[in-house]
């Protein structure tokens, strides 16, 4: 039974030992969650990184003493106490600073009863029994002291109060000594079996003698769950018919030492992070620092430390970042300081502006993107399909400025007049729907010519007319720009010229 109980508490041991810290890696770049410390510097929890001890073992003995049961060891039949003996080996592992989880083991013997089972009896109506065990359980351990300690609370920290509690399975062989001297074997109860779970519950006083080693004062109550664990025999035995109860307990009181295991100074539960903190915080409020800072000085001197200056050299008078790089708002890779445009890209040998076209270019690529502006028939309304021309020649004519005069034309079929009047009018609506996208009043002009430069003959197709149906382009230089009128008609409607049909003639 031994054995099997020592192999049981090896295996306990092997997954408490490999489960009882989250050594979760958080990957490079994620950002903390749940699982993290809730730093956005986290990184695997290892041995390595670990500050405290956090494992022990702990070794014990002390004296139980039954005190609910049939048989028992305080003031029994003869007003005497009996004691037996006990013994606990533990690993112990810290959890956090307040809290732990041992995996226990224990052995022991209860005497309970008129006398004690060493000695012969005192009469022939006396009755006596002893109970040898085995038990393993484990426990859950609270520091108090840590859990409720005052942050302001100086004082060394050399006592501390311990809470435990836990289940675990119990075995055990109960022997009865009648007055007549013999000894029996009433019950035996092997381990892991329904029968045999049981419970225990109590407080420790520790006292921390150096970084290695601790003293212990235990007092644990026992629930066996077993009312033949006194050695009463059956239920329906006359000794256990005598009380009520369905469960014989028992005290249990030790002294033992606690062996912290571990290369650090300090061990997990005598911490205490949030007196670490204030002390930390203590320090820093008695302690007068000059806080230094541009330890390598500003060589470029642009208000910008070299501890953090990403660009040392730059240029005396440039404005910079906050990382002291030199500021190039339209990013064309010269810096403002330099750049003659400082909002418009423009190439580095032109100091950062654009490359302007010359201004007869301009005049051709405007002419061709105006090539096909559609009107509504026989109107000057400019239809919607040519927005997407309007204003690609509008965008030309800004980055590349200059006068120009738009002409319009028409083809030869027609009322020579109207063309005229229809042509200038369609001139002047090109006119201002480029200024509605930006274009300013004086740099665009317009004229009509109607039919008068058309060389497509009548005779010709429509399709074939189409090419004398158009808007030219052309740039005006400055001294005969001023004596061109903005526009060249009188605002009027077109009337579309209507042939008269004679008068038909009345009949005699």
């Amino acid at each position: 039974m031994k054995l099997s109980l020592a192999i049981v508490a090896f295996a306990l041991a092997i997954p408490s030992a490999t489960y009882a810290q989250d050594s979760t890696a958080v990957s490079k770049g994620e950002y903390p969650n749940t699982f993290s410390s809730g730093s956005a510097n986290v990184s695997p929890f290892t041995n390595q990184s670990k500050r405290f001890n956090d494992w022990s073992i702990s070794v014990g003995a002390g004296v139980p003493l039954l005190q609910s049961a049939d048989l028992t060891s305080i003031k029994n039949g003869n007003g005497k106490n009996l004691f037996g003996y006990s013994a606990y080996v533990s690993i112990d592992k810290a959890i956090t600073h307040a809290f732990g989880i041992n995996l226990q083991y224990d052995r022991g013997e209860t005497r309970q009863g008129w006398f004690n089972t060493k000695n012969a009896a005192p009469d022939a109506t006396a009755v006596a029994a002893r109970t040898q065990y085995d038990a393993i359980s484990i426990l859950g351990d609270i520091n108090f002291s840590n859990l409720l300690r005052r942050v302001d609370n100086h004082s060394p920290y050399r006592w501390a109060l311990h809470g435990y509690a836990g289940i675990g399975t119990i075995a055990y062989r109960a022997y009865q000594k009648d007055g007549n001297n013999r000894q029996t074997l009433m019950t035996e109860i092997k381990p892991f079996q329904l029968g045999s779970m049981f419970m225990q519950a109590g407080t420790g006083l520790k006292f921390k003698v150096n970084r290695r080693i601790d003293i212990e004062g235990r007092l644990m109550y026992v629930v066996t769950g077993d009312d033949e664990f006194d050695g009463g025999g059956d239920a329906y035995s006359a000794i256990n018919k005598r009380s009520e109860q369905v469960s014989d307990n028992f005290f249990n009181a030790t002294l033992g030492l606690t062996f912290k295991l571990g290369k650090h100074e300090s061990h997990l539960m005598w911490h205490d992070p949030l007196q670490e903190i204030y002390y930390k915080l203590d320090v820093l409020a008695n302690k007068n620092q000059d806080i230094e800072v541009c330890k390598k000085g500003d060589a470029d001197n642009d208000g910008v430390c070299d501890d953090w200056d990403r660009q040392l050299d730059t240029p005396a008078g440039a404005r910079v970042d906050g990382a002291g790089v030199a500021l190039d708002v339209d990013l064309d890779g010269v810096i403002d300081l330099y750049d003659k445009c400082v909002t418009v890209p423009g190439p580095v040998e032109n100091n950062g502006c654009p490359i302007k076209k010359d201004n007869k270019e301009t005049a051709v690529e405007v002419e061709k993107t105006l090539k096909d502006i559609y009107f509504n028939f026989n109107k000057a309304t400019i239809r919607p399909e040519s927005n997407e021309k309007l204003d690609l020649a509008a965008s030309i004519i800004k980055e590349n400025g200059g006068n120009y005069l738009l002409t319009g034309h028409t083809d030869i079929k027609g009322n020579a007049a109207y063309n005229l009047r229809l042509s200038k009018e369609r001139a002047a609506a090109v006119v201002g729907a480029l200024e509605t996208r930006g274009i300013k009043e004086n740099v665009l002009k317009s004229r009509g010519v109607g039919s008068a430069e058309a060389t497509i003959p009548a005779s010709a197709s429509d399709a074939e007319r189409m090419a004398d149906r158009k808007v030219t382009v052309r740039f005006i230089e400055t001294s005969e720009w001023d004596s061109i009128k903005k526009k060249d008609y009188e605002d009027a409607s077109v009337k579309k010229a209507v042939k008269k049909v004679p008068a038909k003639k009345k009949k005699k």
